[in-house]
């Protein structure tokens, strides 16, 4: 396999995520050529040495292709569409989007077709722990494509866990957005709780980062928490939508989820009442009109614990 500086890397997907993640290899001195639906979101990759290709069947003659998009809908459309013809295919693809089981299992079974190998690497974090150089890949597939691809995935993050053969990636990333959706639940409850018994928002909130309660995900949401500013990070939708992955998986292995099917239907609740393009810290808001209070932004400086 060719260095991280020779080989040729194909790049499927510019959206908030994977920009970041596409950019931090390309400032690496990376070789990226990049494709995205929309081109105009792709272009500015360029000024980081990043190549744009105009179709996606270009990047099939890349050493390695990575994917970062929505669904598994999209992976097996841009995948198909890339392999559609082509003479050459890559030597790997590793796909790091948030999809089911089965999609992650039909994807390498169409890969094998073409002698490709595939690894699945998921990510934890968001484009800003992207940039804070925070972000953490969960990899599953053959150890020896494992292996070759880490040097690459430590362009983008400084760790990548292998958790085993197949799509155990995916489950794992599964459990970890399940665990998500709970905990910011939960945070909001006790949140405003503390709130209604008169305790300042950001005053709560110092107390329990740095308790033993407290956490990188904790210290990250307290600026949403106190001061209101719910820019999107990662949707209701998406949440849901990995909620539900997470349900059928505990249906699949015969494992109750109590907690995870209160709160994929709360997150449903915030979504039909309209709550639907902020990001999914609007839990806080909801549950706040639930409890009867009225919430305002403290404007009270805190940090993310990111820097």
């Amino acid at each position: 396999m060719p260095t991280p500086t020779e080989a040729k890397l194909g790049w499927i997907g510019a959206g908030r995520m994977g920009y970041e993640m596409a950019a931090r290899l390309a400032k690496g001195g990376a070789n990226v050529l990049a494709w995205n639906r929309t081109r105009a979101k792709a272009e500015p990759l360029a000024q980081y040495g990043a190549k744009i290709a105009q179709r996606v069947g270009e990047l099939a003659a890349c050493d390695i292709v990575f994917c970062m998009v929505s669904t598994w809908g999209d992976v097996r459309q841009v995948i198909a569409a890339m392999l559609d013809g082509a003479k050459r295919v890559p030597r790997m693809v590793i796909e790091c989007s948030s999809i089911s089981l089965e999609g992650s299992a039909e994807l390498r079974e169409m890969l094998a077709a073409r002698g490709i190998d595939y690894l699945a690497a998921p990510v934890s974090g968001n484009a800003k722990v992207i940039k804070a150089g925070r972000l953490s890949f969960v990899c599953s597939g053959p150890r020896r494509a494992f292996d070759q691809a880490l040097p690459f995935l430590k362009m983008i993050a400084p760790a990548a866990s292998y958790v085993g053969e197949g799509e155990l990636a995916r489950i794992v990333k599964i459990c970890h957005n399940v665990f998500l959706g709970v905990v910011t639940q939960s945070l909001a409850e006790i949140t405003v709780l503390a709130q209604k018994a008169g305790v300042p928002r950001h005053a709560f909130l110092e107390f329990m980062n740095q308790s033993v309660m407290g956490s990188t995900f904790t210290r990250y949401k307290t600026p949403a928490f106190v001061n209101l500013d719910f820019k999107v990070t990662f949707t209701p939708y998406l949440l849901r939508k990995d909620m539900d992955l997470g349900l059928e998986a505990g249906r699949r292995f015969e494992v109750p989820m109590p907690l995870a099917a209160a709160t994929r239907d709360l997150i449903q609740a915030m979504m039909g009442r309209g709550m639907m393009e902020q990001d999914f810290a609007t839990l806080l808001v909801q549950q706040a009109e639930a409890s009867g209070v009225q919430l305002a932004p403290e404007n009270v400086p805190v940090g993310d614990g990111l820097l």
